[in-house]
């Protein structure tokens, strides 16, 4: 691959072949002489209103926990299917969710024994590492 950069008004030519790089070619460029921009003042954006709408969006939508053992995110991903209903009986290591990380499926056990109480997340749902995923009584 040829590349072409300019580094303190040189201008060259760079060829990269099985990660060695060769100069090919090196000369200088020539800059008109231009007045610098008078600063200007920068003031903060204020925010898009989809921004303040998603952020709004977010804090109305956050679950409320309720007791029990808080099952969490091993990993970030998309939850792809949810193995258990509220209600269901689950053992400690039982399979109770399933997330795509990095195009590899992976199970969530149950890190408890016990009843499952909520389930916060839903099919096709984006979670981060931490994120409360359900609730075991």
């Amino acid at each position: 691959m040829k590349y072409k950069v300019t580094l303190n008004g040189k201008v060259f030519v760079v060829e990269v072949h099985e990660g060695e790089a060769e100069i090919i070619d090196e000369g200088e460029v020539k800059m008109a002489a231009t007045p610098a921009p008078a600063p200007v003042k920068a003031e903060a954006p204020a925010p898009a209103k989809e921004e303040i709408k998603e952020e709004a969006k977010a804090e109305a939508q956050a679950p409320v926990i309720e007791g029990g053992n808080k099952v969490a995110s091993p990993l970030p991903g998309s939850v792809v299917e949810v193995l258990v209903a509220p209600g269901d009986t689950v053992k400690e290591g039982q399979p109770v969710l399933i997330i795509e990380a990095m195009k590899m499926e992976n199970e969530i056990p149950s890190p408890f024994s016990g009843t499952v109480g909520q389930i916060l997340v839903e099919r096709g749902r984006f979670v981060n590492n931490g994120d409360v995923l359900m609730t075991i009584v």
